[in-house]
């Protein structure tokens, strides 16, 4: 492949991975101080961004080969579990090898608690901190994280920043979940920069946040009293939000780019923004145990997985890697989580894989995150398939300000609405109606009118729940 025109020179860098004296971030390297170790880490990503498949992958099994000898030793999880898969230290870390490790479930992860957690980190990888997910679906989990690993993270989060070439300097606007009492309508929080990370290296820009229990009136009115260049919150909130804004005619003045993060981005949503703001949306995908699966290509709109930072898999229901257009299941590997590592981790979610990215860089590619694997429609036959509902006929409903379709069982579909007046009949049979062709089969669907719909604890909402046990299901 040619190199890209946006490259310097059009030149692509020579596949040059820098020594260290670390063997345990053996890549990226980690050089210098550790005041400069972000910036350090962040120069080599700029470079391995355009190295090829293959030369990732020999860098990637490199640093996990790194971390399977440290699982091995310190963490009790992992001893036994290497050595009955035939993973031993004296043996080359090669993909058939990789692939013979069995994967680690949530329930698993859950269950082991502290036998994940590594008996002592290597020297230098900082100090250990609590990682907890927000648990939007009951069921919470805790994890720990190390200085090491909080570097590479910051450091992609910069490159992020780099490849949507944003204005340091400008103001960013948070709406998320924010620590009890904290962030709070109408006046919100106020920092003189964006982040220590983003401040260390490229200097000041103010950041404002609001909590997300705020309602979508009162964000509206708070951004339009707070005029950012940028906004970061959840699709959910952002879709609230935008059906509120299109109903008032209300325009944010000042704001070039919207941000999205943890939950699952729907391209109805992109329409959305597009038609109220005129603007286009910069999605991530990340998990709090396992720091940034996939990033927005700045040109081609897809998804690049930061293979420098983790390994991650897409697998089918054998387990074999799906190929270009195939869905499959998420599975990944965090390099650099040496205080709890997740060997294989099966994060409980479903991509598309994509083809090469016609920008050049030679990070993998998802077309699409579908959604979690443990949310899924179930058929009257046991079958499992992702809920493909869609968003744009209730977006389309004016009067309609929230949704949440929760699976109860396999004849009951409940539609819970929070609306200003109730739908009519005719409404309400053709909402229905939809709901079924989309689903390919005619499920029961009752539908309920609510005040409001809860969040999670961490703030997330999910736009369709599944109650049904998954034993004894198989997926499509």
């Amino acid at each position: 492949m040619p190199p890209p025109a946006s490259r310097p020179g059009g030149r692509r860098p020579a596949y040059c991975p820098l020594p260290t004296t670390d063997p345990t971030m053996a890549w990226p390297a980690r050089l210098g101080p550790p005041g400069l170790a972000k910036l350090a880490i962040l120069l080599q990503l700029e470079e391995s961004q355009w190295w090829s498949p293959a030369e990732l992958l020999t860098q990637q099994l490199r640093q996990a080969a790194a971390l399977l000898d440290h699982a091995r030793r310190e963490v009790p999880f992992y001893r036994d579990r290497l050595a009955r898969a035939g993973i031993a230290a004296e043996r080359p870390l090669t993909p058939e090898t990789w692939a013979c490790m069995p994967l680690l479930s949530r329930a698993e992860l859950q269950a082991a608690g502290e036998a994940l957690h590594a008996g002592a980190l290597p020297p230098g990888h900082g100090l250990l901190y609590e990682l907890a997910t927000s648990g939007a679906t009951g069921r919470p989990l805790k994890a720990r994280g190390s200085g090491a690993f909080q570097h590479v993270w910051d450091a992609l989060t910069l490159r992020e920043h780099l490849w949507h070439q944003r204005d340091f300097g400008a103001k960013l606007a948070a709406i998320r979940s924010f620590p009890n009492g904290t962030a709070e309508y109408p006046a919100g929080i106020r920092s003189a920069f964006w982040n220590s990370t983003v401040s260390q290296i490229f200097g000041d820009g103010p950041a404002v946040g609001l909590h997300i229990g705020a309602s979508a009136a009162e964000q509206a009115e708070w951004l339009q009293r707070e005029q950012p260049t940028y906004l970061l919150t959840y699709p959910s909130a952002l879709r609230d939000l935008l059906i509120h804004c299109r109903a008032h005619g209300i325009r944010i003045a000042g704001l070039r780019q919207v941000r999205t993060l943890s939950e699952l981005l729907s391209p109805d949503l992109r329409d959305l923004c597009r038609e109220v703001w005129g603007l286009e949306i910069v999605d991530l995908y990340s998990a709090q145990e396992t720091g940034y699966l996939a990033m927005q290509c700045p040109e081609e709109g897809s998804y690049h997985v930061p293979s420098e930072a983790v390994l991650l898999e897409v697998l089918d229901a054998a387990g074999r890697p799906c190929g270009v257009g195939e869905v499959g299941e998420v599975v990944v590997t965090p390099l650099h989580n040496f205080a709890m590592p997740l060997l294989r981790y099966a994060v409980g979610d479903l991509a598309e894989v994509g083809a090469p990215c016609p920008c050049g860089r030679g990070l993998p590619v998802l077309n699409r995150i579908l959604g979690r694997t443990r949310d899924m429609l179930v058929f009257p036959d046991g079958r499992r398939a992702w809920a493909q509902l869609g968003t744009s006929q209730f977006t389309r409903i004016a009067c309609l300000r929230q949704f949440q379709i929760v699976q109860h069982a396999v004849d009951d579909l409940e539609i819970k609405l929070v609306a200003e007046r109730e739908l009519t009949a005719e409404e309400e049979a053709e909402l229905r109606s939809t709901m079924q062709a989309r689903c390919g089969h005619p499920f029961p669907i009752r539908i309920t009118y609510h005040a409001s719909i809860p969040r999670s604890a961490g703030g997330k909402f999910q736009d369709f729940i599944c109650r049904i046990p998954e034993a004894g299901a198989t997926a499509r």
